[in-house]
């Protein structure tokens, strides 16, 4: 597994892709501006208002899915060093044409479902709400059918959670949170994928998608705040003033909202 964030390198970034980020900023900024302007944050909107939140239970009950879009996602906890985190999914009416699963073992959960799924990524949470990090899964923590990186990617472009409920602000954060991270989500897919090939080169005539011991091939820690201070420099470089401008007061973000438990 793999820590650390890696340092953003834009220079392969058109200027529609950045825009892109830029947009996506906004959108990340706003729905924790319009939480916090009731003491709320992104994970206490799907928490249960009432009764416990138990460790593995999805929040909320039967996940968030987009009959449109065919994306899904859903808000758990388990794991140390974080208050929970979002898995995040797409089903293969929803993916590109071109994508293929890769060569695979069989596996009972894989017959079970009508359509295939992929996991896209995970995102950790902290316990006032703020994301901290991404990570990756192997095939049998999320029963999924395990797609290369660069399908992963192609379907990450479509992601969008385009309804109102549980809560219509995370839904728009969670699709945005997916396109501001852009670079960081490239690099832990990635990493998986390089993990995962290590992994059979070192146990040959072993399953790599069934190995209790590789849960979480790769991980990468995030910031809102330090994506932000990496996409002004990179707006000054290309001497984008006008947006500098807009973006350029933006320090800290989001208040501090810790999450009701």
């Amino acid at each position: 597994m793999s820590g650390g964030q890696p340092k953003i390198n834009f220079d392969n970034y058109t200027s529609k892709e950045f825009d892109a980020l830029k947009e996506a900023a906004f959108e990340v900024l706003e729905c924790h501006r319009v939480l916090t302007q009731t003491g709320d944050n992104i994970v206490g909107e799907l928490l249960p208002t009432a009764g416990t939140f138990y460790e593995y239970d999805h929040c909320p009950p039967g996940d968030i899915f987009d009959h449109e879009s065919h994306c899904q996602y859903y808000y758990h906890a388990h794991r140390e060093g974080e208050h929970g985190h979002f898995h995040i999914f797409m089903r293969e009416k929803g993916m590109p044409k071109d994508c293929r699963p890769a060569r695979q073992s069989e596996a009972e959960y894989l017959k079970k479902g009508e359509e295939k799924v992929c996991h896209l990524v995970a995102i950790s949470m902290d316990s006032t709400g703020i994301p901290i990090s991404l990570f990756t899964t192997n095939r049998w923590v999320t029963a999924e059918s395990w797609y290369p990186a660069k399908d992963v990617l192609a379907m990450i472009e479509r992601f969008e959670i385009g309804h109102a409920k549980p809560s219509w602000v995370v839904n728009r954060w969670i699709t945005a949170m997916l396109r501001l991270f852009r670079p960081q989500i490239a690099e832990v897919l990635k990493l998986r994928d390089a993990a995962v090939a290590k992994w059979k080169k070192e146990h040959p005539g072993e399953d790599a998608f069934e190995n209790r011991e590789l849960d979480l091939p790769s991980m990468i820690d995030i910031s809102i705040d330090d994506q932000i201070q990496a996409m002004l420099k990179e707006i000054n470089r290309r001497g984008i003033m006008r947006a500098k401008m807009a973006m350029g007061r933006v320090k800290h973000p989001y208040p501090i909202a810790r999450i009701k438990t």
